[in-house]
């Protein structure tokens, strides 16, 4: 099957300063699919060049078959209608309820009427449990409810790859779980494919189907598969260490 995201040779430079060095990885779609590496590795450089807000300095990025970085600007903006994304801090609109948040893309981006935006934005809101909060505020509801709505608001233009950078960020356990289990779920029921940045170890063992690791020392790919495979059988000494920093599983 054709991978959802085909990555060759990608290299990243920031200010003449090699940040990534030829990374070569594929998504496969359905997958839950994990980012991770220490600080100051390049996940979120890495992260921001698959959502077409960098520009790689050489190799290709394709989307479902399209290469975004040769692609028109006309072209380009179809392809990016193909994913979703949800940043760290959730970056909703404060001034907007949770309803006008979601609505937003929907209203930049289609020519649907007011009533069937309104509707689509509902539905999305449901699917994270949100809907009976959908003219609360982002300021009146938790961190969590916050993540969950940014996700809603991810997903309204119905993508086929949804981008989340470090979902878990800020929140307690319970909250981090219970964003885990959501995450499961949508993978699960709308066969989305996610692609997550993080670097909390109990999210990565519950959520990734496969994980790429990135070491700064190198710049580039150091260990690709499953959390516990890396964990057990990794060849890779500093490997194994990060994936038994914590609690075993």
């Amino acid at each position: 099957m054709e991978p959802i995201i085909k990555v060759k040779n990608l290299t990243a430079k920031y200010e003449g300063h090699m940040v990534l060095d030829s990374l070569d990885f594929e998504i496969h779609r359905g997958e839950v699919f994990v980012i991770l590496g220490g600080s100051g590795c390049g996940k979120s450089t890495l992260l921001k060049h698959l959502i077409g807000l960098y520009a790689p300095f050489s190799g290709s990025i394709h989307i479902d078959g399209d290469d975004i970085v040769t692609a028109s600007q006309h072209e380009r903006k179809k392809i990016l209608r193909k994913i979703g994304v949800m940043y760290q801090s959730g970056a909703l609109f404060g001034s907007m309820t949770l309803l006008q948040n979601v609505q937003m893309p929907l209203k930049l981006f289609t020519d649907l009427p007011p009533d069937a935006i309104e509707t689509i934005a509902r539905c999305k809101l449901k699917l994270v449990s949100l809907d009976a909060f959908a003219h609360h505020f982002p300021a009146e509801i938790s961190g969590g409810m916050q993540k969950r709505a940014a996700i809603a608001r991810a997903m309204a233009l119905d993508p086929q790859v949804l981008f989340l950078d470090e979902p878990s960020a800020g929140l307690d356990p319970i909250t981090s779980s219970e964003l885990d289990e959501l995450i499961l779920q949508l993978a699960e029921s709308l066969k989305i494919t996610f692609v997550i940045v993080t670097h909390e170890l109990p999210s990565i063992y519950t959520i990734a189907s496969r994980v790429i690791m990135l070491d700064k020392r190198v710049k580039k790919i150091v260990a690709v598969g499953s959390p516990h495979e890396l964990r057990d059988t990794s060849e890779d000494p500093w490997v194994r260490k990060f994936f038994k920093r914590g609690k075993d599983e």
